[in-house]
């Protein structure tokens, strides 16, 4: 049986996502798609049972993904004509958007380790993660004008509110690589490190994520909320999360730590 193209590894409170098709810079094929659900569902447990509070996603090899496999063998045939009907759906309706949709609610933070090229959709994956940790010869590339294509992935949506209506534009129209240290430069990245050091930075990261409190997703789905909500709706959100988040164990150990002059010990409950 072949090795799965889509890695859970969780180790002391961290969970490790990597996209294995190296030979295809982790472009998205049928298969990495079918693993990285089933990946997925595993995270899902891990969550549950408290044995993953923070999730890094990255890829194998020199790059953290290519996009969309365009020359995936595994593919099944497309029906262009039902799709037209509306009588079919297309990748993006069936797995992409809702598998993204599915990361950006996980209850817990996430770090994208961009070890070389985020194109596509793959592009679109890291920019939804919480923390960017990105290699100085990586860069970003919104690929779909050079083959006739819009954005997708959530993209159009992200990047006007990350780096303004024109520089959102840019991108996707001229389609022209954007290194590590320009995109530091625009803040879109939380950090650009040298190749060999993505994944110790990631891993440092997420082990300070990991030990927080079961508050900080809630703050990953306050702020995701805040893009949308008006001033009013947001303060009522911020209500309700604050109830929520006083009701944890969490917050009675950091009163108690903070009441005892020592560091807190949270539990992620």
């Amino acid at each position: 049986m072949s090795q799965s193209r889509a890695l859970l590894d969780v180790s002391n409170g961290i969970a490790t996502l990597t996209l294995n098709h190296p030979e295809a810079l982790n472009a998205f094929g049928h298969v990495l798609r079918q693993d990285v659900t089933k990946a997925l569902d595993k995270l899902d447990a891990a969550i549950a049972d408290r044995s993953a509070r923070c999730l890094i996603v990255t890829g194998a090899g020199r790059g953290f993904s290519s996009g969309a496999n365009l020359n995936d063998p595994d593919r099944p045939p497309r029906d262009r004509d039902a799709e037209m009907r509306g009588e079919a759906q297309t990748d993006l309706e069936s797995w992409y958007n809702p598998t993204l949709i599915r990361l950006r609610e996980l209850p817990i933070p996430t770090v994208a380790a961009i070890n070389g090229v985020a194109a596509g959709v793959g592009m679109s994956l890291a920019l939804s993660c919480d923390f960017k940790v990105m290699a100085k010869s990586g860069f970003f590339l919104q690929a779909f004008a050079r083959i006739g294509l819009v954005p997708d992935g959530g993209s159009s949506w992200i990047l006007p509110r990350l780096i303004g209506m024109n520089r959102a534009m840019e991108l996707s129209m001229l389609a022209e690589r954007l290194p590590a240290q320009k995109a530091a430069e625009w803040g879109m990245i939380t950090k650009c490190v040298e190749d060999n050091a993505v994944m110790d930075e990631s891993l440092a990261l997420a082990r300070r994520l990991a030990d927080g409190p079961k508050a900080l997703g809630m703050i990953r789905q306050m702020y995701w909320a805040s893009l949308e909500n008006d001033y009013a709706g947001q303060m009522q959100l911020e209500s309700d999360l604050q109830k929520k988040a006083g009701l944890t164990k969490d917050h009675e150990e950091g009163v108690a730590a903070f009441r005892e002059k020592r560091d807190a010990k949270f539990i992620g409950a």
